[in-house]
């Protein structure tokens, strides 16, 4: 349920800063789109993708991660929606988090490959800590509550899209620099790259038993199969199947299992 709480004049100012970085992260990707400068996110990720390919029709889920996030901005700066815990305790990650991805779209646009890596897994953490931190104040939104669909499910969304692109965006750059280590094959390594977002996107689900993560990281999974299914039929394989195991384990985690509760 929302609170009743009127913002104060400084969560006000932290409202309108969420906002600010929202709408920076959202017009920066559409600038770099239509005006062309440097490289675009799925040229970036393009350019050193021996070990691990995503199709680039994988990247169009960035316009419903933006509309999410526009909806959480928006809604979250207007005075007549209440300060509850939930919106209070994400603000400022969540300013961090879109403030992390706009930049980064200006890092990957000229080629800044170890800002970008930083910048990537910066706004994933920032976000990962408050969802794990809060996951009993989540756990106890009703299903149809409307802080699960306009804070959780933007959020989580977004989150669970960087906990795949972040060690993408990390392999591709090892990759290019030539330093990805000779222990492993690189399709081992692929794998086991792979192997620790499925373990991510469940651990995630069954913390908060909700959907939203899982469901990007299981899309990107899917672009993984698309892209490697001429050139690398076993990393093919083990991505569609990995899809399938985040899918299926985040249904049952979320509607099978009860919220726990908490004492």
């Amino acid at each position: 349920m929302d609170s009743i709480v009127r913002p104060t004049s400084a969560q006000t100012t932290r409202r309108l800063i969420v906002l600010a970085c929202a709408v920076f992260a959202v017009v920066i990707a559409e600038a770099q789109m239509l005006m062309g400068w440097g490289q675009s996110a799925a040229e970036f990720a393009a350019d050193s993708d021996a070990t691990l390919k995503v199709a680039g029709f994988a990247f169009a889920i960035w316009g419903v991660i933006y509309i999410g996030v526009l909806i959480y901005a928006v809604r979250q700066a207007l005075p007549t929606i209440g300060e509850s815990d939930l919106l209070n305790r994400f603000g400022w990650p969540s300013a961090i988090a879109f403030a992390g991805i706009g930049l980064w779209i200006v890092a990957a646009a000229f080629d800044q490959e170890l800002l970008t890596i930083v910048l990537i897994f910066a706004s994933l953490a920032v976000l990962v800590v408050p969802l794990v931190t809060n996951a009993h104040l989540i756990r106890a939104i009703p299903r149809t509550g409307r802080e699960r669909w306009f804070i959780v499910w933007p959020l989580a969304l977004l989150a669970g899209w960087l906990a795949i692109a972040a060690p993408v965006n990390l392999v591709t750059v090892i990759t290019g620099d030539g330093a990805l280590p000779g222990v492993l094959s690189p399709t081992t390594w692929a794998m086991v790259v792979l192997s620790l977002v499925v373990l991510t996107a469940l651990s995630m689900t069954w913390i908060l038993r909700s959907m939203p993560f899982a469901l990007p990281v299981a899309w990107g999974l899917l672009g993984v199969f698309v892209a490697e299914k001429e050139r690398n039929i076993l990393l093919a394989g083990f991505a569609i199947i990995a899809a399938g195991v985040v899918l299926v384990g985040a249904v049952i985690l979320t509607f099978q299992l009860k919220p726990a509760v908490e004492r």
